[in-house]
């Protein structure tokens, strides 16, 4: 199969021809139709995530057609129209069967911990646990817009920082996470500011409901927001993952706000620094949200289905393997106003 490979840390990434892949005990592999270039593949590519090993081929936002099952796996069949959470549970732990597979010690992460979706196909782990099954109404592009992103901002808006009806969100970073943040926060009854750099992606949060947009560098953040909503947000996201976007979204809150953290934070002098005494000072929530577990992607999917939500409005491009590959190095300092699909057959 093709597949984009990279052969050490900030390598150039490259395409080329790699030995297809086989069905693992209680796995599955997948023929990728879909998936998506997130910042956390620039991270991998960059040398900040310590599992990776190479030579190795990124993506873990996807969505296919299963093609071969290993045995052990009881739920799935071949032609099955799949999609995954980026966190693959091991399906035997206490937190896999509790439903938190999210948090999983022993999990697996297409794309970081073994080969990813940056390819004709793709191995994914724990079948049973892990996979979703993608409704007929919801096509491929969708589909893998949810792995990471969508799904990561809609468990942190809905189930951990648990946005109520006319309360104020601050979305800080207009990316694809971000926008998603922006338009489900809209669908939870948010009143939602969102702040980016790129007018453009400023646009289409406004787009998808934002209330008010904030450029960065023509304000004070938290100065600005704390004007507009009366005193500072209920809930902050950083959707971007930098010092300056985790410390803004926190200073934007108002007294007893939620912070919830999506961005990943590279270490900056050991370890980002974070306003703390505000945090203290003024009983903050700081909250992280890594991804969703597959138990959790139904109540997701009905809205869905009934139009409420709509990722397919997020993809602002599809790409082939090839532009993937020249992307991927410099995605950190890219300008897209939603988010980029990769289509292996492209």
């Amino acid at each position: 199969m093709r597949a984009v490979v990279i052969d050490a840390v900030r390598a150039r990434p490259e395409v080329r021809e790699v030995p297809d892949p086989t069905a693992p005990p209680g796995g599955v592999v997948v023929r990728v139709m879909a998936t998506g270039i997130c910042r956390s593949d620039w991270h991998g590519w960059a040398g900040h995530d310590d599992e990776i090993v190479f030579p190795h081929v990124p993506g873990h936002e996807l969505a296919g057609v299963v093609t071969q099952v290993g045995p052990g796996v009881g739920r799935w069949t071949v032609g099955d129209r799949v999609t995954v959470p980026f966190v693959c549970g091991c399906g035997r732990c206490e937190w896999c069967r509790s439903g938190q597979a999210q948090i999983c010690p022993d999990q697996r992460q297409p794309g970081f911990t073994h080969w990813g979706s940056f390819a004709g196909y793709v191995v994914l782990h724990a079948a049973d646990t892990n996979l979703v099954a993608i409704p007929e109404q919801v096509g491929f592009a969708a589909a893998a817009s949810l792995g990471c992103r969508f799904a990561t901002a809609y468990r942190a808006l809905a189930g951990r920082a648990r946005v109520a009806e006319g309360e104020w969100v601050t979305v800080v970073g207009a990316g694809g996470v971000g926008l998603s943040a922006v338009m489900i926060a809209r669908a939870l009854g948010g009143r939602v500011i969102a702040v980016d750099r790129n007018p453009e992606a400023l646009a289409v949060a406004a787009a998808l409901g934002a209330e008010h947009t904030l450029r960065v560098g023509d304000a004070d953040l938290p100065a600005a927001v704390a004007e507009l909503t009366g005193g500072g947000g209920h809930v902050a996201v950083d959707a971007v993952g930098s010092e300056q976007a985790c410390a803004d979204a926190i200073l934007s809150l108002r007294r007893r706000g939620r912070h919830v953290q999506i961005g990943l934070l590279p270490p900056v002098g050991g370890h980002p620094r974070v306003p703390m005494s505000r945090v203290i000072g003024w009983e903050l929530d700081l909250l992280g949200s890594h991804g969703m577990a597959a138990a959790d992607y139904p109540g997701m999917l009905a809205l869905i289905e009934r139009g409420v939500l709509q990722p397919q409005r997020l993809i602002e491009r599809t790409v082939g393997l090839d532009e993937a590959a020249s992307l991927l190095p410099g995605f950190d300092q890219a300008t897209v106003a939603g988010m980029t699909i990769v289509d292996p057959a492209h």
